[in-house]
């Protein structure tokens, strides 16, 4: 349909999708759907250049050409080289589409949802174009000795986490691998666009260092020095990740670090420091960088399986009753101080030893009492840790 109440639904539909990404912001609720692996790769420069093309293509009806797409093309070999799957960036030039297309249309007129029903599939042709010069355009025929060599240390990432020797790569004179190695496993909360390639870029910089993506964040690999044990790496990838941290306000991303000293060793390095990154995420942790010596008690709740829902469950009387449960919080977080707790919410400490009576009668477990008061606190950080959706990623 190519009428003018058509195109200036067409007009009015771009209009409203730019004012969209205009407000753009990380804390905006309409936007905490938003997969990481797209707003760390800029998510409104690239979704805008995207759906202008998008707009224009249901105007006229013309293929973008290849020199419209070729900067998507640029930077879909750029987020690559940082170790972005080839699946995840194709996936996120859909996602981006689709994300901005729904909210349209939750809005949209009688005309616009009209003019939407008709684009259904231009819209489906104009994905299938992009997305397939972008994947074409990620593999060049002349070979690329930056690409062939970032694919090499993915390879070989993959196959230390795995606890391989990646003995295919061990005579590269370019490539050196280390004996021992500080495994870093960061997971994001809500970051600014583009801070999550910064950190890699980081990372990337130390010499001898591995960076792989998964689907929660990245995993680095950093040379340990013969003569340290740990401490002084963790120490270097704590100053080098804080310095990267918002100046002001709660962390935006954590990390979990846990010596390799051998390679055999990074399977389980990995492995914990996958939970302890999730812990600082999940916990809201002040301290960006966690270690299993400091989070003994958390550690254990959370690699203790069916035993953490139960815990969990131990709080679940509270469930309707949040002053009581806010009161447990500032108790525990006082440790254990009630004047403290009353002066935190602003009532009188014979308020809160009812309201610590309370959740004695309800849980069966007394916060004045030194056993159960440590229970109660386990029981709160795996019901943390479940509200948060706990996970190991892949």
């Amino acid at each position: 349909m190519d009428t003018p109440s058509h195109q200036d639904a067409l007009g009015k539909l771009q209009d409203r999708a730019s004012a969209l990404l205009d407000a753009y912001s990380a804390d905006s609720p309409l936007y905490q759907g938003i997969p990481q692996s797209v707003v760390d790769v800029d998510f409104v420069p690239a979704i805008r250049l995207n759906l202008a093309l998008l707009f224009t293509y249901l105007r006229d009806g013309v293929e973008p050409s290849e020199a419209d797409t070729s900067s998507m093309v640029e930077r879909a070999r750029e987020v690559l080289r940082d170790g972005m799957s080839l699946d995840v960036v194709l996936r996120n030039y859909r996602f981006g589409v689709a994300f901005v297309w729904s909210q349209l249309l939750n809005s949209a007129t009688a005309a616009e949802r009209a003019a939407m029903l008709d684009a259904a599939v231009p819209l489906a042709q104009y994905l299938s174009i992009v997305t397939t010069r972008v994947a074409l355009g990620c593999f060049p025929h002349t070979p690329d000795p930056q690409w062939e060599e970032l694919e090499r240390r993915r390879g070989m990432a993959d196959a230390l986490l795995a606890g391989e020797d990646p003995v295919e790569w061990a005579h590269d004179p370019a490539i050196s691998v280390a004996d021992a190695f500080l495994v870093t496993v960061l997971r994001a909360g809500d970051p600014s666009p583009g801070t999550m390639t910064a950190l890699r870029n980081r990372v990337h910089e130390i010499p001898g260092a591995f960076v792989r993506m998964d689907s929660g964040g990245w995993t680095a690999l950093t040379p340990i020095a013969p003569d340290d044990d740990g401490t002084a790496a963790a120490t270097r990838m704590s100053a080098l990740l804080t310095a990267a941290a918002p100046a002001q306000g709660p962390p935006t991303f954590w990390v979990g670090v846990s010596p390799a000293r051998s390679r055999t060793d990074i399977p389980a390095a990995h492995a914990e420091a996958q939970v302890l990154g999730e812990l600082g995420r999940c916990l809201s942790r002040p301290d960006i960088v966690g270690r299993r010596a400091a989070l003994l008690l958390e550690y254990t709740i959370a690699v203790s399986g069916s035993a953490c829902a139960r815990l969990a469950a131990t709080l679940d009387p509270l469930d309707d009753q949040p002053l009581l449960a806010e009161t447990l919080d500032s108790f525990l977080a006082h440790g254990f101080n009630q004047l403290a707790t009353g002066r935190e919410l602003n009532v009188h400490r014979n308020t809160v030893t009812y309201r610590l009576t309370r959740i004695h009668e309800l849980t069966g477990l007394d916060p004045q009492h030194p056993a159960d008061v440590v229970t109660l606190s386990a029981a709160r950080i795996a019901q943390r840790l479940e509200a948060a959706s706990f996970t190991v990623h892949a």
